[in-house]
């Protein structure tokens, strides 16, 4: 059955359109979207497919769904503006503004630390249930509590499910307000319909996300329990599952977990909204010119055991690279979330860019979000 595709798609930009169509006819998607801007103009703006899993829901212009860590660049922005405003310092201790921090010899981790996943907590050790989830002191304060699994700045581990907690928190310290408020106070202005945390009021326009039965394993049905391997490999698992929801797993289509704030994890927001928050970025509407600077070069770089290769980070955002190529420029920056789903900016071209679904299948990089990409630069 061929899939409705209604939006914008502007002359010479036919073969995005094109690529967005082949991912639904050839490459399994159930439902997206895709936004692209060039200097701010908007020349393409599509959706098309289901918003559900049973198919009774096409998707619209209106239609929100979780983006995973796509959220973490922008959670990471909210910490920069802190930085830019005054608030705190890049290299400044955690713990000078969140003092419970500095328990188990956490004392030296510093902001910069926490942007770069080299803060030392990507897993909490104390064992914690999906009630905790969805408390955010709770989680914050056990976040704060953890001893460090390695000394903070000296390897890189990527912060799968805490960063949200870690970044989140020096925002929550540094600001006053949560995450959400602070996402708001930038989006509302922009137009761009992006949320940690969305009301029950806005929770009907969620797509389901739909795991692909491949990526669907949880400790219940892989018969892990985190707590009882050892190790690195049992840091990783309780990144991943301690507590048993963090990375979504069981919660994902249910209203408590759209309105919590897990901002690593489950940001939620159209394709369209994604794009015009790295519009604005990369048109130094939202950070100083020296920060965003600092912010999208390589910041660390190695070999990470929960991502299984190597991989480098700036302040949040990812720097293309060879193997996750953010187009053919040197300085694009964004990053993706699980599934393939897709924000980055394009200094050089002005490009900005959003892709969101619901399909999950189990990777960054992903046939569609490259298909789509490519098909763009061929266009400019």
């Amino acid at each position: 059955m061929d899939v409705l595709i209604t939006g914008l798609c502007e002359p010479g930009f036919e073969q995005v359109r094109d690529a967005f169509a082949a991912n639904f006819a050839e490459r399994g998607e159930v439902g997206a979207a895709v936004c692209v801007q060039v200097h701010g103009t908007t020349v393409v703006d599509l959706v098309g497919g289901w918003a559900d899993e049973a198919h009774t829901r096409p998707w619209t212009h209106d239609t929100i769904v979780n983006f995973y860590s796509v959220g973490k660049a922008v959670v990471a922005l909210l910490a920069l503006q802190a930085i830019d405003e005054g608030l705190v310092g890049l290299d400044d201790p955690i713990a000078s503004i969140w003092p419970e921090f500095a328990a188990h010899g956490k004392e030296r981790a510093t902001i910069r630390h926490a942007l770069t996943h080299l803060a030392g907590v990507p897993a909490i050790r104390e064992r914690l249930t999906n009630d905790d989830l969805f408390d955010w002191q709770r989680m914050t304060s056990a976040l704060a509590a953890t001893e460090p699994w390695f000394p903070p700045g000296e390897r890189l581990v990527y912060h799968t499910n805490t960063y949200g907690h870690l970044v989140g928190g020096i925002v929550h310290r540094a600001t006053g307000a949560m995450p959400g408020e602070r996402l708001r106070a930038i989006c509302a202005p922009l137009g761009a319909d992006v949320w940690f945390g969305v009301p029950a009021a806005e929770q009907p326009r969620c797509a389901e996300v739909i795991w692909a039965p491949s990526a669907a394993i949880t400790p219940d049905t892989s018969g892990l329990d985190p707590f009882t391997v050892e190790g690195e490999p049992g840091m990783v698992l309780r990144g991943y599952f301690n507590p048993p929801g963090y990375s979504s797993h069981g919660v994902v289509n249910t209203a408590q977990w759209r309105a919590a704030q897990v901002p690593s994890t489950n940001g939620h927001g159209s394709a369209n909204g994604v794009a015009r928050l790295y519009s604005a970025i990369v048109a130094g509407r939202l950070l100083s010119d020296e920060l965003l600077a600092e912010a999208t070069r390589p910041q660390s770089s190695g070999h990470c055991p929960v991502l299984g290769e190597e991989v480098t980070f700036g302040l949040g955002f990812v720097p293309t690279s060879e193997r996750r190529p953010l187009g053919p420029n040197p300085h694009a920056f964004g990053h993706f979330g699980t599934g393939g789903a897709l924000g980055f900016a394009d200094p050089t071209t002005g490009v900005a860019f959003g892709y969101v679904m619901n399909h999950v299948i189990p990777r960054w990089q992903s046939t569609r979000n490259r298909s789509l990409v490519d098909a763009l630069y061929r266009c400019l």
